[in-house]
């Protein structure tokens, strides 16, 4: 399905492009000169990169281990953007990509180890990117992924070398230096059912100038992504509930209102004849309305140059600039269980319906008196009556709620850098970017005209007509054919927002060499000094309807205008002592150290340091262990955002159905938290797994704290050519971690494990405030819901162990290659509060385990690539991902759920590629991805957050679009 900003012209310019590509795919198995492969190990060159330190002296060893995608791996792969290159790597947990829909901010973000976005640093060339979102995270999608020649990313920790806010590591992507020349390429990628278009065409030009001493590189790139709906996918065209029945939302058509019939009680139903309430209701299939793969358009530019104005002056600048258009979608608005007041002579009821509200304890009218105001002609009469009901309605005849969010970032970069000596160089340089995201919802409706539109005169007549007023029907019979056109068209408005972000940084440092020698070593000491100034500004700016809570329809949280800034000044220094070399037992034995002193405006004056070493006893065998202090302070985001009321995944409520009926205790409590005591026992489930969430930013925030080593050998034995091993262990702490209880924190110390009122910590009950129409903990700004503050009494902790293997055989006809790269990860904990739940999500799913961890991780996970090289001929390489079986969270203790919802068996995933010079100067790869057409596991949607769990799967940690085909055409001249 194509979005309305492609075009036809586009569509035509796609088609010819296909047909190019597809000649030159049949070109690949030509015997042709093959492209080389990346020297992942040999003898003078270790396949592993060990970097993340601004010391560039390439003869010292730093302690940090560092994965790095090469070249080849970037050709192979044929990504769109750059999430995808890194996205899939072991011990990187999903993020915001291209799979989530309901949830998504439209960038793709970073989440190493599990930790959270917040904890990463993106790097550019080695040099921060303006963040996309008021929590300082960077949209991975603006790197020109045309000039990327690797992405390196330091996964031990390097607050001390680039920021406290690189708790888990850095990815820095680092582009093509000196690029001379004309390089172009398309690619294009199509998936077996048909769907999935992907596109993406870059043009690099480049040229050395002046002999040499300058060079200057343009590159223009543009990307498009067609969407897959769930609905064109067998495992999610139904919401399935937990135990396996067809369920959806129970906002649906027609009607439910709160009232309580004679003799019985609850949430009811209008007959589809529109002429009574009845206690049941239809269920709304929300599920083929979604994305599996969201649309986007995207233009891109990156350019560079650099020139030698002295033998010791070089100048140089950079500049980028993205605009990118994300496109969601989501099942029709509604009335999700909002208080509306409601006039009792609405035209669209009859006298048995109005009396069935009337009769309601909540109510309490009495049957004359609701009579003669069902009679009244206006508000002046004095028979006039309106009373408070929550209401239930699926607006269908608005069609599906769209949200186009419109990104715009540039930064620029100037500097200056050369040498103060022959062993000393320095680098002074400035830069600034913005970034304005733009959210524009259609389709989604606002309550204030719906409300407006329940006052009526008449079938056609408003009470106050302005704006275009005509009256809503929500009581007539049928499904989705009994709210006029013209009532559509006056509450269904557009709203929208905008995000912006800016960042403004002066670095300047020296760098090189003490000295002539290390203490006792012929290579001298590498040392790193230098300042650094960030100034961080970030807006929202909301028209009325979104800066209002409750106003548009189905959104959840509100999107209120404010602002909030802050800057820090740094000092940072760094030494790498080469100590001992060439010794018996020390071929060679290294220290290092660095700290950095920060200054924020809001926090005050922290410390980050980092102390390690490596120890190599012999050629060929190395130890490598370092550890470091971070203090990350808390982002505008977590400290100004307003408090506002939104959604979070929660399938039990321990008040509703007939749980609390017979239990004094937790009735009490469910009475306490502002439940009717009339109806208990029949009060509702959260509506479509999910609850509402009070939460925001806090200003008074502190700067959380963590400490983090790491320790582990890297093996290139001369005797085995081509080999290289590394093994390491991580252990990260984060205290006083910037954290919100997860739903189970809030309920299980409130009702206890079993949901019988019997919790731990009663004063935690006063988080949760229930809707005080119907007692559920669905409904608008008059019901919280769980209200869990924002603090520093988090706690975080993972482990485990990295390892990597390559190995580069020759054989006679060419070569052969294998690369395995995995993870095991120890533990994954996340405690909220002091005292509370300690949970480990290692190997888990649920939705506190997303709330923690943002997604699935599993305990063990891999990447092994082979490739095949014949003889420069061709390259044909067979990328194998693994991922270890999980299981749900409470499958010990859980009723109702199917068995075979409770565990995720392992995952394989392979992706065959070919590639080949079809000529001298043209080259072209062909790849099918999951070629085993392996489909994801069907779990249902409601046993983790609606962000990650959508569609019946996991749609970020498994593959839910099937088999697909891609070929990348490129030229050289």
């Amino acid at each position: 399905m194509s979005k309305t900003y492609k075009g036809t012209a586009f569509s035509a310019r796609k088609q010819a492009l296909r047909c190019v590509l597809m000649g030159g795919a049949a070109g690949t198995f030509i015997a042709s000169p093959a492209l080389a492969q990346d020297e992942l190990a040999s003898a003078d060159q270790p396949a592993i990169v060990v970097t993340g330190s601004r010391i560039t002296n390439p003869n010292l060893e730093q302690s940090s281990p560092v994965q790095v995608v090469g070249q080849d791996e970037i050709d192979l792969r044929q990504a769109t953007n750059a999430e995808e290159l890194i996205g899939e790597l072991p011990g990187i947990v999903p993020g915001l990509n291209n799979s989530v829909n309901n949830g998504s901010t439209g960038i793709g973000s970073l989440n190493l180890r599990g930790l959270g976005s917040t904890r990463n640093l993106i790097l550019l060339d080695g040099n921060r990117i303006v963040p996309a979102t008021l929590f300082s995270q960077t949209d991975l999608n603006v790197v020109p992924v045309a000039l990327v020649e690797r992405v390196e990313v330091v996964t031990g920790g390097a607050s001390s070398v680039y920021g406290a806010d690189a708790i888990t590591g850095v990815a820095n992507f680092v582009t093509r230096r000196d690029f001379e020349g004309v390089e172009a390429a398309v690619s294009y990628g199509i998936t077996e059912r048909g769907d999935g278009e992907r596109l993406r065409g870059d043009l690099t030009i480049g040229a050395n100038f002046d002999g040499g001493r300058g060079n200057a590189v343009l590159s223009i790139g543009y990307q498009e992504v067609d969407d897959v709906l769930q609905s064109n996918r067998l495992i999610s065209q139904n919401a399935v509930f937990v135990d396996g029945s067809f369920a959806g939302s129970a906002t649906g058509v027609p009607t439910r209102i709160t009232s309580l019939v004679a003799g019985g009680g609850g949430v009811n139903q209008i007959n589809s004849d529109g002429t009574a309430l009845v206690p049941t209701y239809s269920s709304f299939n929300y599920a083929p309305f979604n994305y599996f793969q969201t649309p986007l358009e995207r233009y891109n530019i990156y350019g560079a140059a650099r020139y030698e104005v002295t033998p010791d002056i070089e100048a140089y600048t950079r500049a980028m600039f993205t605009k990118t258009t994300v496109s969601l979608q989501l099942a029709p608005s509604g009335l999700f269980g909002d208080t509306y007041i409601f006039p009792l002579n609405n035209p669209f009821i009859n006298e048995t319906i109005r009396q069935q509200i009337c009769a309601s304890p909540i109510v309490g009218i009495d049957a004359a008196t609701c009579t003669a105001a069902g009679a009244a002609t206006d508000p002046t009469d004095p028979n006039y009556l309106e009373v408070p009901v929550t209401i239930n309605r699926r607006l269908v005849e608005q069609g599906a709620r769209n949200t186009d969010i419109g990104i715009t970032q540039f930064q620029v970069w100037a500097g200056l850098r050369g040498n103060l000596s022959e062993t000393i160089e320095y680098d002074v340089s400035a830069s600034y970017g913005e970034s304005d995201r733009v959210t524009t919802r259609s389709g989604w409706g606002l309550k204030s005209r719906v409300q407006q539109a329940l006052r009526a005169l008449d079938a056609t007549n408003c009470v106050d007509p302005s704006n275009g007023c005509y009256p809503i029907n929500l009581f007539g019979g049928g499904v989705g054919t009994n709210i006029d056109p013209q009532a559509v068209a006056f509450f269904n408005q557009p709203s929208s927002f905008t995000d912006t972000t800016s960042l403004a940084t002066v670095n300047a440092s020296i760098n090189g060499e003490l000295g002539e020698s290390g203490l006792f070593s012929e290579t001298p000491i590498g040392f790193a000094v230098g300042v650094e100034y960030r100034e961080y500004n970030a807006s929202r700016v909301a028209d009325v309807s979104e800066g209002t809570q409750d106003e548009v329809l189905g959104t959840g949280a509100p999107s209120p205008t404010f602002a909030g800034q802050y800057d820090v000044i740094e000092g940072f220094a760094e030494l790498i002592v080469p100590i001992v070399e060439d010794t018996p037992g020390f071929y060679s034995l290294t220290a290092e150290g660095g700290i950095r002193v920060s200054d924020y405006s809001n926090t005050g004056t922290s410390v980050t340091w980092k102390a390690g070493g490596t120890w190599e006893p012999f050629e060929g065998f190395r130890i490598r262990g370092i550890y470091q202090r971070a203090v990350r302070s808390p982002n505008i985001g977590e400290l100004f955002l307003p408090v506002t009321t939104g959604l979070t995944g929660l399938t039990t409520d321990p008040c509703a159905g007939t749980n609390p009926v017979g239990n004094a205790t937790l009735t009490a409590i469910c009475i306490a938290q502002g439940a009717p005591a009339a109806l208990i026992g029949t009060i509702s489930q959260p509506s479509a797994a999910q609850a509402n969430l009070t939460t925001g930013g806090n200003p008074d925030l502190d700067p959380e704290v963590s400490d983090s080593y790491t320790i582990g050998v890297i093996v290139t034995p001369r005797q085995v050519p081509g080999l290289a091993l590394t093994i390491d262990y991580y252990d990260i702490i984060v205290n006083d971690a910037i954290t919100t209880r997860t739903p189970g924190d809030v309920l299980n110390p409130c009702y206890g494990p079993n949901g019988d009122g019997n919790g731990s910590d009663p004063t935690v009950c006063s988080l949760i405030i229930r809707n005080p129409l119907n007692g559920t903990l669905n409904g608008g700004g008059d019901t919280p819901g769980l209200a869990p503050p924002l603090t520093n009494q988090g706690r975080l902790h993972t482990s485990g162990v990295d390892f990597r293997i390559a190995y580069n055989l020759p054989v006679s006809f060419g070569s052969v290659n294998f690369d395995l790269n995995g993870n095991w990860t120890e533990r994954a904990e996340f405690r909220a509060v002091p005292g509370g739940i300690n949970r480990d999500c290692i190997g888990l799913y649920s939705s506190n385990c997303d709330f923690s961890t943002g997604a699935v991780q599993p305990e063990w996970s891999f990447n092994f690539r082979t490739t095949l090289s014949v003889d420069d001929l061709v390259d044909v390489s067979l990328l194998w991902r693994w991922i270890d079986g999980v299981e749900y969270e409470f499958a010990a203790t859980t009723t109702g759920i199917l068995p075979e919802f409770l565990a995720i068996d392992d995952a394989s995933y392979f992706d065959l590629s070919v590639r080949s010079n079809v000529s001298e100067n043209f080259d072209v790869t062909f790849s099918i991805f999951n070629l085993l057409d392996r489909d994801p596991p069907n779990i249902t949607s409601f046993l983790g957050t609606s962000t990650q769990n959508s569609g019946n799967t996991f749609p970020s940690t498994y593959d839910a679009l099937g088999r697909r085909y891609s070929v990348t055409g490129r030229i050289r001249f």
